[in-house]
């Protein structure tokens, strides 16, 4: 951990950014100013306070707590807000907007948990340490009072956001008993903000990770892709894996920790599978212009091996095989995100990635026919440039001369993907007659065969290219008497 400065160079140094932090968002103080000219207590809180010491970019929504009552924050509103919403006013929350700025303001809260259901019983509390102190980390719960710029800390949460340590103002059993979730978020934390979670904090994770099981689904997948999303994900999935959180989370990702052979001559796939991610950010990172994080990319890199551990077979003179482990990894892939209450979408694009990403290695290391090209953009449909990435990620072997063989493959992969999009516009593969002019060719209405014709076009078009409609109605004719023609027998 990093040396921590004099608590009064800390001050000092989070008394400049909280400066910052006001000339860019001067409404703030507006908006204090009501809430203080009509009697009550405000303090901007929680993340927005670190992140203003961090000096991590614009702010997303600014946190509030007040000792005002929800209806009273709602009457100091009135004539400044552009617009208010009350969603979570049965938890004392009001939000609002503001010149393009969101606010979310909460009354000062003392709840107390039923402990087998999560569901706080909202009792609103008397004071900010109070409230602080219900918080999830001390690094999250400090204050700076409003509108006299007093920085409130009783937890020591600047000190320990310098050491990059992440502790509970509670204690984490009392902290994690109140709301479980809090274990993933410490994962989260590590991985965004490369925090060091406490000895303390890291045991009370180890023997309360079946308490997750009572979080929702929906609750658990918005962590898991928060985490994921982070520049660097892999410490936080390390701390996951090593609490026995993810055999709650996705127990199909520790159950690739397995040891190949007593020899060691196969790679660690857990370890490979964090090393792919870690190459697929980089991939995506080094795009020009600069594109947002790709949540169904890494889903898909840190998935793509799930399915080994089932197809794991020991073979003759020491070899292991992993045949069809894409297919069943896809299913898995499926299944878990289904679980965990991803959109369909999403479902749909990590599965297919799973199910290709050895599509690239199954042509060998040969000339690729065109109909090959053809058949692998087909199939890849819209996730090709995901799957570029995916495929090139999945290199980890310290050979360097076989993983210059492999890209210079792909390289001429992509080429040559190039080249025939621009002569046959792959993106959008279809047979050179289409349903209607099927049944004008053949004289047929409607119906089955019509499909099984644009099926069997469809594969001539893969094979050959571009036939043209005078060849393709000749062909289609020609297979039609064919399929027509009685067997005989000898």
């Amino acid at each position: 951990m990093p040396d921590v400065p004099p608590r009064a160079a800390l001050e000092a140094a989070s008394r400049l950014a909280i400066e910052a932090l006001l000339e860019r968002e001067p409404a703030l103080l507006d908006l204090a100013g009501r809430l203080h000219a009509a009697g009550h207590e405000v303090a901007l809180v929680g993340g927005s306070v670190r992140d203003a010491i961090l000096r991590r970019g614009a702010p997303g929504d600014l946190d509030l707590a007040t000792s005002a009552r929800p209806e009273q924050v709602l009457a100091a509103l009135q004539g400044w807000a552009d617009a208010t919403w009350d969603v979570g006013i049965a938890f004392g929350t009001v939000g609002a907007r503001h010149a393009g700025q969101q606010y979310e303001l909460t009354t000062y809260r003392a709840d107390a948990y039923d402990r087998t259901t999560r569901k706080p019983e909202v009792t609103y509390g008397d004071s900010l340490r109070e409230d602080l102190r219900r918080r999830d980390f001390t690094i999250n719960a400090m204050a700076v009072t409003l509108p006299d710029r007093l920085l409130v800390d009783p937890f020591d949460g600047l000190a320990d956001l310098a050491a990059l340590r992440l502790r509970t103002p509670a204690t984490p059993e009392e902290s994690f008993a109140d709301d479980p979730l809090r274990m993933m978020r410490a994962a989260r934390f590590a991985a965004q903000l490369q925090v060091q979670v406490a000895p303390e904090v890291r045991t009370a994770m180890a023997a309360m990770a079946q308490r997750l099981a009572m979080v929702s689904a929906e609750r658990v997948r918005d962590e898991l892709s928060k985490l994921l999303l982070a520049d660097a994900p892999r410490a936080g999935i390390e701390l996951l894996v090593e609490t026995g959180l993810a055999d709650q989370v996705v127990p199909e990702l520790p159950a690739l920790r397995l040891e190949i052979d007593e020899h060691h001559r196969h790679k660690d796939v857990y370890e490979h599978s964090l090393i792919v991610l870690e190459q697929a950010i980089a991939l995506e990172q080094a795009h020009q212009p600069a594109i947002p994080p790709d949540l169904v990319l890494r889903l898909a890199a840190l998935l793509h091996d799930i399915g080994k551990p089932r197809t794991r077979r020991f073979e003759r003179g020491g070899r292991v095989s992993f045949h069809h482990h894409e297919v069943v990894g896809a299913k898995l892939a499926r299944k878990r995100l289904t679980a965990l209450r991803f959109p369909n979408v999403v479902i749909d694009e990590v599965a297919t990635l799973v199910e290709l990403h050895l599509r690239f290695h199954g042509y060998g290391s040969g000339e690729w026919t065109d109909s090959a090209v053809r058949r692998y953009v087909r199939d890849a449909g819209p996730q090709l440039v995901r799957l570029h990435k995916l495929t090139r990620a999945d290199c980890t072997t310290r050979n360097a001369r076989k993983a210059a063989a492999l890209r210079r493959t792909y390289d001429d992969l992509e080429r040559r993907i190039t080249e025939l999009e621009a002569a046959e516009e792959l993106a959008a593969i279809r047979p050179d007659l289409d349903g209607n002019a099927i049944m004008d060719v053949l004289g047929i209405g409607p119906g089955r065969e019509v499909g099984q014709a644009y099926r069997w076009l469809l594969e001539r078009r893969l094979d050959e290219g571009p036939l043209g409609r005078e060849r393709a109605e000749a062909e289609l004719r020609a297979w039609w008497a064919q399929r027509a023609a009685p067997t005989t027998g000898a």
